[in-house]
């Protein structure tokens, strides 16, 4: 069983090592295809993504922070991802059918 961390930030990186997680493979883009069953992936990804680890039986565990809008689109250091207080929280996420609305056929969201 392999851990993944998908990120290309550095500060990212160092928050992990300062949390001791233990990272088998840290990767700036995720091939789905690579994951295995058991495997546990860390990161912040698009929730198609997530939805493709999940299918593959892996674990998600999205990076989250609290973080404001004026932090938004720049490089965050380990210390500002304490202080908006970054941790791990496991998600499962389904693709599912669903038709447009308008559309006559197809499944709904349930």
């Amino acid at each position: 069983m392999t851990t993944w961390f998908v990120t290309r930030h550095t500060g990212a990186i160092e928050w992990a090592r300062r949390k001791g997680l233990e990272i088998d493979r840290q990767v700036d883009h995720l091939d789905p295809d690579a994951v295995a069953a058991g495997d546990t992936v860390i990161g912040i990804l698009p929730v198609n993504l997530v939805a493709r680890v999940c299918e593959r039986k892996a674990c998600y565990l999205n990076l989250s922070l609290d973080l404001p809008a004026e932090a938004r689109g720049r490089e965050l250091s380990a210390d500002e991802l304490e202080a908006y207080k970054a941790r791990l929280e496991a998600y499962f996420v389904e693709a599912r059918p669903h038709r447009l609305p308008g559309e006559h056929e197809g499944p709904d969201c349930e």
